[in-house]
């Protein structure tokens, strides 16, 4: 059996059309469709159902799929050491970030990695989590971190969460709001409200707390990826920025950014989470790059059950 024959099955299956799954192996719809039928006469019946421009496995497909995932997986992995054990050094890793670290990681990451491991070649990948796991499927990246609740957990994924960060609503210095005491959300929402998209979860915590109006629909003016975008539009206006403490800290501790003292206290939290793929050979770069998390990251982080 042609292991090249599962991996064109596997693309069908995981993107559920021929022209998307041509696209993603780099060959023609009709080279894929040939690969599939060999499969199929080898195996003796139908591996998909094509209803139209939809392609759904039959029972045969999807045992196929279930047995040829980890075998696809440890050919991988046996190829990454492979590699691994040719380069001799630390290497290179490909590191996709989400809105929230990419604010908390990118800058650290490239300056540390300048100064301290000079041999190490390292890409950094900014984006939204989706985009960013199906990079990491189709092995663009080595590693993520996001949001934990914008990935959906799969078997392929081997997913580490990190420690839970502070999020609240914060302002340039010179705001009407900075020199209060206290501040409730309906204050708040007088100004235009800033901040990254907001996963489902984060959503239903915020509206449960504080009702419809912390709903993004309702409170948010300014939405963007770019979390030093936003930072820079609030430090220029009298908007609000909503995300984790961290991503502000430079501009808090030169004073020019303030934490509003936000009452009730915000029970939304943001967290975080490494992802890789499950059964894939780690790079010795990912012992460096898992220090500077520790550093950049973690050393911020609220620790489980911390208030």
């Amino acid at each position: 059996m042609n292991l090249r024959h599962l991996e064109h099955l596997l693309a069908v299956a995981d993107t559920g059309s021929f022209s998307r799954a041509a696209g993603r192996l780099f060959i023609t719809q009709s080279a894929l469709s040939r690969s599939i039928q060999g499969l199929e006469e080898e195996l003796g019946g139908p591996l998909l159902d094509r209803l139209g421009k939809r392609n759904t496995l039959t029972p045969l497909g999807l045992e196929v799929v279930e047995r040829a995932r980890p075998i696809l997986r440890d050919l991988e992995a046996l190829r990454d050491s492979a590699r691994l054990l040719q380069q001799g050094d630390l290497g290179r890793i490909s590191v996709g970030l989400g809105s929230g670290p990419a604010a908390l990681l990118t800058i650290p990451l490239l300056t540390t990695v300048a100064r301290d491991y000079p041999s190490l070649r390292v890409s950094v990948t900014q984006g939204p989590a989706e985009l960013l796991v199906m990079q990491l499927r189709n092995r663009q990246c080595d590693a993520l971190v996001v949001d934990l609740r914008r990935v959906v957990p799969a078997p392929d994924l081997q997913i580490e969460a990190l420690a839970e960060q502070r999020a609240g609503f914060i302002v340039r210095a010179g705001h009407p709001l900075a020199g209060a005491t206290r501040v409730s959300l309906a204050q708040v929402l007088t100004y235009p409200v800033a901040c990254t998209p907001l996963s489902d979860e984060v959503i239903r915590l915020m509206v449960d707390q504080f009702g419809l109006q912390a709903h993004p629909s309702e409170m948010v003016r300014l939405e963007c990826d770019d979390v030093a975008a936003l930072l820079a539009a609030v430090e220029q206006s009298d908007a609000v920025f909503l995300g984790v403490h961290a991503a502000a800290r430079a501009g808090m501790e030169s004073g020019r950014l303030v934490l509003l003292p936000l009452h009730p206290d915000m029970r939304a939290r943001a967290r975080y989470a490494v992802i890789t793929l499950a059964g894939r050979t780690t790079a010795p770069a990912m012992a460096s790059f898992r220090e500077i998390l520790q550093t950049h990251l973690l050393d911020d982080a609220l620790q489980p059950g911390a208030a």
